[in-house]
């Protein structure tokens, strides 16, 4: 099911996967580069609601009105506080969650929108090549429970290049930014997305 949300940004888009008893709601955002066609969102998507989670992928207002690319943070902010009160509206738990630009909206807004928990999907520690601008403030203040899914080539930060702290990681070996391995690695694609969706499953166990 697709929901129109109208949020002082601009026009957002959930699709709704539900579960058939949900306990828990997952939203997810995309990137400042794609969309919810992500492969890692689209996975969860398909898994978490046998597992009783209903997920919400969310197009940001950028993204529907079909720009290419991203606008301020603060703007993204804006959009992702403008689609919060429909997933609300479920009066179930709601965990916040994106990947990449999405997975540091979800990170800077948890708190004072209340999420249950945030899911940072290849969360951009730092630009490519440039670790001494690290982004760790932003997974470090989130506040509330946290899942972090990073892929062990991501030029973003490798898993081994995030600080300390009361957050969880699952290292995908050999991903990349987009959890994409190359045909010469240990595990296949197939292999890279269940150590993905096999990881959030685990982890939200308990979240309920």
């Amino acid at each position: 099911m697709i929901e129109i949300v109208e949020t002082e940004a601009g026009t957002a888009r959930i699709t709704w996967h539900r579960a058939e008893e949900p306990r828990l709601v997952l939203a997810l955002s995309h990137g400042a580069g794609g969309g919810v066609e992500a492969r890692d969102l689209q996975a969860l998507a398909r898994v978490l609601p046998g597992h009783g989670v209903t997920v919400a992928l969310v197009e940001q207002p950028w993204r529907v009105a079909g720009k290419k690319v991203a606008p301020a943070p603060k703007t993204l902010d804006t959009g992702w506080r403008g689609i919060w009160p429909a997933l609300a509206g479920m009066e179930l738990p709601v965990i916040s969650g994106g990947r990449s630009a999405g997975a540091r909206v979800a990170c800077r807004t948890a708190s004072e929108l209340g999420a249950h928990a945030v899911l940072a999907l290849s969360f951009p520690l730092h630009p490519p090549g440039r670790p001494e601008k690290s982004r760790a403030e932003e997974l470090l203040g989130a506040g509330v429970p946290t899942l972090v899914v990073q892929g062990g080539n991501d030029p973003f930060g490798r898993p081994q290049e995030f600080p300390d702290g009361s957050y969880d990681l699952v290292a995908v070996a050999d991903a990349d930014h987009g959890f994409a391995v190359p045909k010469r690695a240990a595990i296949t694609q197939e292999q890279a997305l269940e150590t993905v969706t096999a990881g959030v499953v685990r982890w939200v166990g308990p979240l309920a």
